[in-house]
């Protein structure tokens, strides 16, 4: 689980609801279906069902950190090279890889597949896994545009409940509230939830493109038999100074 996403929602919505006195004030059951629903349901109208679930199912990297540290991909494709250069290609079917994508080129280099072919198929997954999770990011990022809109939409029409019932005092808080709630759903569901989520989705589908990079190169370095300090050497330009300086002390 990513503690980030959860800390940051929970504390969010805490610091707000530390701010209401009387939580019951604040719900308003027609306005949820107006910011909510609506919300959704526009969202759907820009993409297509399977886009629309496929969006949803991404939505779960902003709760799970899933991601390899550059480093120890470093480390096990070094291990594999050694394995590689020693014992041959063949040897690396038995080799333990929990990292899909690396497992995949690990099985193409035990097939004996051309570098080509292995360059290729690879670089078309990074690219089909970039664009899958631009989607879902974008379809996060439409919805904190859509949110406060329905919002508006909301207090349009609670104003047009107040304004033609003037004559009736008991209607007047009613429509008051949705006026005034569906514009505060609005502006949370945007700020708090959807704008974030789709920042974040963003910032973790680079850093899993970066991996996959390194591991495509990593891949092509074993398979035309290289050295494996150089490799450690060379896949060094994906990471910080202070993650160059663990991974020689490692290697050497």
């Amino acid at each position: 689980m990513d503690i980030a996403t959860i800390l940051g929602l929970l504390g969010a919505f805490g610091f707000i609801a530390m701010g209401i006195d009387e939580p019951a004030r604040f719900v308003n059951p027609p306005s949820l279906m107006i910011v909510g629903g609506g919300t959704l349901m526009v969202a759907l109208l820009r993409s297509s069902l399977a886009e629309f679930l496929s969006a949803i199912k991404v939505m779960g990297k902003t709760f799970k950190n899933k991601l390899d540290r550059p480093e120890d991909l470093i480390d096990q494709m070094v291990d594999l090279a050694k394995v590689a250069r020693k014992d041959g290609m063949i040897a690396l079917e038995r080799q333990e890889v929990s990292n899909k994508f690396l497992a995949k080129g690990v099985s193409m280099l035990a097939d004996g597949n051309a570098p080509e072919l292995i360059k290729s198929s690879m670089q078309r997954d990074i690219a089909i896994t970039r664009t899958r999770h631009k989607l879902g990011a974008k379809l996060f990022a439409d919805m904190g545009e859509i949110a406060p809109a329905m919002g508006m939409i909301g207090t349009l029409i609670g104003l047009v409940q107040m304004l033609s019932n003037m004559s009736d005092p008991k209607a007047i808080g009613p429509a008051m509230a949705v006026a005034l709630l569906t514009t505060m759903y609005g502006a949370i569901l945007a700020n708090v939830a959807c704008i974030p989520m789709s920042k974040k989705l963003e910032n973790q589908s680079e850093l899993e493109g970066l991996n996959n990079e390194l591991i495509l190169e990593g891949v092509l370095f074993i398979k035309g038999g290289g050295n494996p300090r150089v490799l450690a050497d060379m896949l060094a330009s994906f990471l910080s100074p202070k993650q160059r300086a663990k991974i020689a002390e490692t290697v050497g």
